[in-house]
């Protein structure tokens, strides 16, 4: 997924580029429209990598799984049931499959790095509305809007796939550490 990503964000800033010079040379609706449309796919796109990469820099998938924002509550859990997300979680891609690779990664470092991914998309939808501001200048704040809206949503299914996961990975965890406590330090049940 990463690759595809890459040439989508490439892609699309060079059809941008070049259909900007050529609304330039013969200024025609239709040159304006990709403009702005490529433009716009370029943003998400670039936004996506580069928000990604920050937190990567930044974190290093170490985020601690044990903070308050990362519960999961039993509500939480009975809504995730009611979307029925076991059944189509699998149907969705992961940017970086390594990192979640139960035979290079031990289950802490998995949840570590399922809370990063979640802050990713979570900041990735707050800056999906960020084109929004283009209307100012472009006009049709509708499209604006609902491209805004259709990304957010999106990245808010990772959001939810990443919150589903994370009780069941830190069973896990917990059953992980259970098994390399020396027997002083296990905890009694």
């Amino acid at each position: 997924m990463a690759k595809g990503m890459k040439i989508i964000a490439w892609l699309s800033i060079t059809i941008t580029v070049v259909f900007l010079i050529i609304y330039q040379i013969k200024p025609l609706g239709v040159f304006y429209t990709i403009v702005i449309t490529a433009g716009t796919v370029s943003y998400h796109f670039w936004m996506r990598l580069l928000v990604g990469g920050l937190f990567n820099k930044l974190m290093h998938n170490k985020a601690d799984y044990n903070q308050k924002w990362f519960r999961v509550g039993k509500t939480e859990q009975k809504l995730y049931r009611f979307l029925k997300v076991k059944k189509w979680k699998k149907h969705f891609p992961t940017y970086d499959p390594s990192a979640f690779d139960k035979r290079k990664h031990s289950w802490c470092e998995i949840a570590q790095a399922m809370c990063q991914a979640e802050l990713v998309h979570e900041t990735i939808i707050i800056l999906s509305f960020l084109p929004i501001l283009a209307s100012i200048w472009f006009g049709s704040v509708c499209v604006f809007v609902l491209t805004s809206l259709l990304s957010a949503l999106f990245d808010a299914i990772f959001v939810v796939i990443q919150r589903y996961n994370r009780p069941r990975v830190l069973n896990l965890v917990k059953s992980e550490c259970e098994k390399a406590a020396p027997e002083d330090f296990r905890p009694s049940h």
